[in-house]
């Protein structure tokens, strides 16, 4: 059975994608940046308003993937926190500064998550080396990879999304996101044939789930 991950990015979406049968939930805040991580507050309320499950995004500024000392201790912090409100999962990505996979870095938070699974996000889409890439995050033990296949739209990019689900092996979920709505969710799955998908799922315009959207989603991946 095909899946949806909705992002959210205030409490207000995360209640109405639960309410509308999202599988999973992003819970992130800073739309305009690209979603970074959300206060430890916000977090709490979803988690005792919806029965979803519920990953949490560690990314502490927006911009590149490669973070200061200091930004590295707040996500380890992050996820020590939020660990114990008991959310279901993470998402994060570290990059070196030439735009590999910090292998010690997600190594290291990684090891703090457990045993909670973690998808490593769209910081993939910048690096050059993806079957490296997917090899190494298999090997750490990422569970799932959210990319666009390239930087722009996940339909842009199905071909090397469609090569990405060939490599993986069923070792590592690739859920592809970027672009994604009720308009172009068949078409894209019809050619790449993913089991998990990722779409924000917003009204035109503003920062909240559309209801009738995620409906719509789930009903044309069924």
């Amino acid at each position: 059975m095909k899946k949806i991950e909705i992002a959210c990015f205030n409490v207000k979406s995360a209640i109405i994608a639960s309410k509308a049968g999202a599988d999973r939930i992003e819970f992130c805040e800073g739309y305009e940046i690209g979603g970074i991580t959300p206060k430890i507050e916000d977090v709490k309320e979803v988690k005792n308003k919806i029965r979803t499950d519920l990953y949490v995004m560690i990314r502490p500024v927006g911009g590149k993937f490669n973070y200061t000392e200091k930004a590295f201790l707040q996500m380890k912090q992050s996820i020590q926190e939020m660990k114990l409100l008991g959310v279901d999962g993470f998402v994060f990505g570290i990059l070196t500064p030439q735009n590999t996979i910090d292998i010690e870095r997600n190594k290291e938070l990684l090891e703090l998550a457990k045993p909670l699974p973690c998808t490593f996000h769209r910081a993939f889409d910048t690096i050059e080396d993806k079957k490296t890439a997917l090899s190494i995050l298999i090997t750490l033990g990422f569970t799932t990879v959210l990319t666009s296949g390239i930087i722009t739209t996940a339909l842009e990019g199905k071909e090397i999304l469609k090569t990405l689900l060939q490599l993986s092996k069923n070792k590592i979920t690739i859920m592809p996101g970027g672009g994604i709505r009720a308009t172009n969710i068949q078409l894209l799955d019809s050619y790449i044939n993913a089991s998990y998908y990722h779409s924000a799922a917003l009204k035109k315009e503003e920062e909240i789930t559309d209801f009738d959207e995620v409906i719509q989603l789930k009903k044309n991946l069924s």
